[in-house]
């Protein structure tokens, strides 16, 4: 036995950061608990992380900006990290946001970490099923675990988690705590010419993955608020369907984004572009247009305009294609008794004749001059199909992510125009073209309902918040 918590060497890990976002965010504290059959050491450094650490952070943390203004770079003690890691199980509360940031840091130094990862989120719930809370907060009050130092201190939150491990020791004994670790450590069966590095890397993170075939075709895309366990559960899964692409599989790509909203208008927009194969065929655009409505000798009628040439009128629709808009208006038409003739859609004869929808009895006789109410019907009819006007003065955003570091997702005119950081962002992403797509456009009406009173209007790069 290597230790008593496991067969193989493990090492506990715990971060401090500027923030949550790996790419951009950076570490200012790495605590590090190595354990094997010559017992536990541990190892923790202070990081300058080349950037302002937020006052939220250093409130939660107690590490100030003065702290790490000496303490040396990440990468002034890579070598050191890489070797206290090294063949070892990697283990962390909420692991993945440990790891990926460590990946991260080595990444920009182009060096490689590549470990077994344990969190030790999901061991507690596979040992104790029956609690509902299972940070470490939770585990700290439920197990009576003690700590000296700052309870958001890189060291003393590793050193907690072997306090943990020591608990479920001694509750579970050795066979069931090494066999509930085998468990979360095992993977499934992965993709013949899938690269296995590419599921080491997978975040545990929200976003949009794509799976790749031979001469890179995209076959599926896919969200979830968990990338890699999403991915890892298509691998599992025993659906011949799910068996064939797998199979077919030899690339993995994603897109982290800063929630479930940014993962859906990402996979809309992808699915719509790429259109892939295992995915439901989706409605293709052959001629995206709208009806107008035109009067004509006292008389409205429909006029079919392209998308590219609607203007400030009042349009209806829009429509995949002139098909459509025409299946929709025949079956309006039929429902209400309209006529043919008077909309234009059949030749009107020099001399008052009824249409041969009014020998059938369809139509209540415009044609004959039987129906005056004829021109209000047709508007009201076309009223649910009426293209809505925009209806704020400006752009708007919804914000996701934690509240110390916003991600705001920006819309304007029904179009989406993509995700900001910071306000400081917005003239550069305003002054961008926009592209106007109709699922995009039938998702932001949805969003919009559920969250209206979390739209923040945005204008010349001054946000207001407005309760609408």
């Amino acid at each position: 036995m290597n230790n008593p918590y496991f067969s193989f060497p493990l090492v506990l890990v715990d971060l401090e950061t500027t923030g949550a976002n790996p790419q951009r965010d950076r570490i200012t504290e790495v605590g590090i608990v190595q354990i094997d059959e010559q017992g536990s050491r541990s190892w923790s450094r202070l990081v300058n992380p080349e950037q302002a650490i937020p006052e939220f952070i250093q409130e939660l943390t107690g590490i100030s900006n003065e702290m790490v203004a000496d303490a040396p770079l990440f990468a002034e003690i890579a070598t050191d990290v890489l070797d206290l890691l090294q063949g070892r199980v990697f283990v962390a509360h909420n692991a993945r946001f440990d790891y990926g940031f460590l990946k991260q840091e080595f990444k920009r130094l182009d060096m490689r970490l590549q470990a077994q990862v344990l969190c030790t989120v999901k061991l507690s719930r596979k040992l104790y099923p029956n609690e509902h809370k299972h940070s470490l907060d939770a585990l700290i009050a439920r197990y009576g675990l003690t700590f000296s130092g700052g309870r958001h201190r890189a060291l003393t939150d590793a050193e907690l988690l072997q306090q943990f491990l020591e608990v479920a020791l001694k509750d579970h004994g050795a066979d069931v705590l090494h066999q509930a670790i085998a468990e979360l450590l095992r993977q499934p069966a992965l993709p013949p010419a899938l690269d296995p590095a590419q599921i080491d890397e997978l975040p545990e993170s929200s976003g949009v993955y794509i799976f790749y075939g031979h001469d890179d075709v995209p076959l599926y895309i896919g969200k979830n608020h968990n990338i890699r366990k999403r991915v890892l559960a298509h691998f599992s899964d025993g659906n011949p369907k799910e068996v064939q692409l797998a199979k077919r599989t030899q690339r993995l790509a994603w897109h982290e984004t800063s929630g479930e909203l940014g993962a859906l208008l990402l996979e809309t927009s992808l699915v719509s572009s790429l259109e892939p194969s295992y995915n439901p065929p989706q409605r293709r655009i052959k001629e995206l247009g709208v009806w107008r409505l035109v009067e004509k000798d006292q008389v409205l009628q429909p006029y079919w305009t392209p998308w590219a040439e609607v203007g400030s009128e009042p349009v209806f629709g829009p429509f995949r294609s002139r098909r459509e808009a025409a299946n929709v208006l025949n079956k309006m038409i039929d429902g209400h008794g309209l006529c043919r003739q008077i909309l234009g859609l059949e030749p009107k004869p020099k001399s008052l004749a009824p249409c041969s929808a009014f020998l059938e009895g369809r139509c209540r006789g415009a044609c004959v001059g039987r129906d005056l109410t004829h021109n209000a019907r047709f508007a009201a009819a076309m009223d649910r199909y009426q293209f809505p006007a925009w209806p704020y003065q400006g752009a708007v955003a919804l914000a996701e992510g934690p509240e110390w570091a916003p991600v705001l997702q920006v819309f304007d005119q029904w179009c989406y125009l993509g995700a900001i950081n910071s306000l400081a962002e917005l003239p550069a992403l305003l002054a961008k073209p926009r592209k106007f797509e109709l699922d995009v456009f039938k998702l932001i009406q949805k969003e919009f309902k559920k969250r209206v009173r979390s739209l923040q209007m945005l204008g010349s790069g001054v946000e207001s918040q407005k309760d609408l």
